[in-house]
């Protein structure tokens, strides 16, 4: 791969405006940046569960997501591609099924916790619940592949049973939230 970035500061920034794929100019508070930055926001949160020692199949499942978050990100950048997939989701859906099987029925909320990488993996969690809303208030804006929203939704889901397999593996036990509403 040839040098991309010749240098790190490039002053183009400076008035508040930055560049997306094909060289657009726009702010920087736009919906394209926001979510964009939501989806790095979230790869960064997953390379903090990845800095601790956890299982083999959730580390492979975690370092392949943060490539197809980093093919979210271009074709947000550049509507004219088209890298996320169905079958990106659907392998997703695997992996839930395939984790959720050796936990045990949930009955109750859990609360975010079970040892620092579980708990970090329920930062990312949430961080891709906001990324997830930011690509909705985007849709609204722009035309953007639906796979991108249904990915990050799906995504969360796996951050999910991630968790409580993390929680597991690190030997802590889940806690449940008390709910006082019977609805719940």
């Amino acid at each position: 791969m040839p040098d991309r970035v010749a240098r790190i500061y490039t002053k183009t920034g400076d008035q508040g405006k930055t560049g997306l794929s094909g060289g657009r100019r726009v702010c920087k508070d736009c919906h394209e940046i926001q979510a964009i930055g939501d989806v790095d926001e979230l790869n960064s949160v997953i390379g903090m569960v990845l800095a601790h020692d956890i299982p083999a199949d959730v580390k492979t499942s975690l370092v392949e997501i943060q490539h197809r978050l980093f093919d979210v990100g271009a074709e947000l950048s550049n509507p004219d591609l088209e890298l996320v997939h169905e079958e990106m989701v659907m392998q997703l859906e695997q992996k839930i099924d395939e984790i959720n099987q050796s936990l045990p029925v949930l009955k109750n909320f859990i609360l975010p916790n079970g040892g620092v990488a579980a708990s970090i993996c329920h930062l990312a969690r949430a961080t891709c619940r906001r990324a997830e809303r930011s690509v909705v208030s985007l849709s609204q804006h722009h035309g953007i592949n639906p796979n991108i929203q249904i990915y990050l939704n799906r995504l969360s889901d796996y951050l999910f049973v991630a968790c409580r397999a993390l929680s597991r593996s690190s030997g802590h036990t889940e806690m449940f939230w008390p709910s006082t509403d019977p609805g719940y």
